[in-house]
């Protein structure tokens, strides 16, 4: 059987479970792929570190030009992770006429004109099915599957950092930090978790599914971010009540004004399917003009199944599907018109509020009057009694649901509101996904 060589750079969580799928199920992955793969080079930056696989032929060093100048290698496959030094690499690797896999979906968001018009320049391909959703095929299915749809909007659960936490919260009453705490102890989120629960890694996955699903070169700076960073508990407990649960929303829709784009802790429906996704897992649902609604399912970080992802894309790359596809889905490409984007007086949505008010008569109806002057209409109310602890005087919850609403009119409500005496500021918002 013919035989292809590949460099590994990166040997941490992903690289390292790629590197046992290499050697582990190395026949195999030759069926699949039609020749034999031989991880030739593994480059890491401490080569005594000891490792969770034992690779008995590839040749582990910390220099990446072994794998750079190396002619028999065709294929590249990058777990490094970050933007700089990998962009570089990676733009290196291309001119070389090396193939490309990759699971950077913040080199993707970032610099996807960049690394795909290099790629086209030196008539390589590049791979990033892991780059979203781990080991769901999202990037096949938006890619191929679903080339016969328009697709009309994708709502999407994709870091499973975020969702671990919200579930901890929402099913046990878990406060923000402690949740936090249990997810890094379990793996699920880093020691600097901040990219995750402040939306960003959420935000770099929608633009490559923006790009996928629209044809839509999206930076990370255009999309509206919102973490859960500054969630409370008090307010997930209350949309229970209404009858949701929150979760990290990775939202895109298309309309007549525009493409619609948002990272936002969101009310979505119990019941639904995107409602009951826990823990890790991850889920997109995706609905396209021919097919209707769609929804994929399944963990969305992990070794195991990030790595199923990156082989997947290696087999594709190594057998000469993915140069067909690469050249025909014409990904980050400059001349593709700029998209248009919603501007927030188009986009409608129902919102959750929550505000501290002063405890006594006519607060409501104050409020009630700043959100009709803007065309905001109340759903429903919810406002308990202080509780018996609660020291005379101390400011109360006050919860409403509108119907559909303006965003502009809902900030400018807000912004009135929030001024208003008898208001503790700052209120919250969270818009509802039904």
């Amino acid at each position: 059987m013919e035989r292809v060589s590949v460099g590994l750079l990166g040997l941490g969580t992903v690289g390292t479970g790629v590197a046992r799928l290499l050697v582990e199920e190395a026949d195999r992955i030759a069926r699949r792929s039609g020749r034999a793969i031989d991880l030739k080079w593994v480059v890491v930056r401490d080569p005594h570190k000891k490792r969770g696989v034992e690779l008995p032929n590839a040749r582990i060093v910390t220099d990446v030009r072994r794998v750079l100048d190396d002619p028999e290698v065709e294929v590249v496959i990058e777990t490094m992770g970050g933007i700089h030094p990998t962009l570089e690499t990676v733009l290196e690797a291309l001119a070389a006429k090396k193939d490309v896999v990759t699971a950077n979906k913040a080199l993707l968001a970032e610099h996807g004109t960049t690394v795909f018009g290099q790629a086209r320049k030196y008539g390589r391909a590049v791979a990033f099915e892991a780059s979203v959703g781990g080991g769901i095929p999202i990037v096949q299915a938006l890619g191929v599957s679903l080339a016969a749809n328009q697709v009309q909007s994708l709502a999407a659960i994709v870091n499973g950092t975020c969702n671990f936490i919200l579930t901890a919260m929402t099913r046990e009453g878990t406060p923000y930090e402690s949740a936090l705490r249990k997810a890094q102890e379990l793996g699920y989120a880093e020691a600097d978790p901040t990219m995750d629960v402040d939306g960003t890694d959420t935000a770099h996955k929608l633009a490559v599914l923006a790009q996928l699903a629209f044809e839509a070169n999206i930076k990370t700076a255009q999309i509206p971010r919102q973490g859960i960073d500054r969630l409370q508990t008090a307010d997930i407990r209350y949309a229970g009540e209404l009858g949701y649960v929150v979760k990290l929303l990775a939202l895109a829709k298309l309309s007549e004004f525009g493409l619609e784009l948002r990272v936002a802790p969101t009310l979505v429906k119990k019941g639904t399917p995107l409602a009951d996704v826990s823990g890790p897992y991850n889920a997109i649902r995706v609905v396209g003009d021919a097919v209707g609604d769609t929804l994929f399912y399944g963990r969305g970080a992990g070794m195991m199944p990030t790595a199923s992802a990156v082989v997947g894309d290696l087999v594709d790359v190594v057998s000469g599907r993915t140069a067909v596809t690469f050249r025909t889905l014409n990904l980050w490409s400059e001349s593709k018109p700029v998209p248009k984007l919603t501007p927030p007086s188009a986009v409608h949505s129902r919102y959750y509020l929550r505000f501290m008010i002063a405890d006594r008569p006519g607060v409501l109806a104050s409020l009630a009057t700043v959100l009709g002057t803007k065309g905001i209409s109340i759903a429903s109310v919810i406002q308990h009694d202080p509780g018996d602890d609660e020291p005379a005087g101390s400011p109360v919850p006050l919860v409403i649901m509108t119907h559909m609403a303006a965003e502009a009119g809902i900030r400018a409500a807000l912004d009135e509101i929030d001024g208003l005496g008898v208001v503790h500021a700052p209120s919250v918002c969270l818009g509802v996904e039904e």
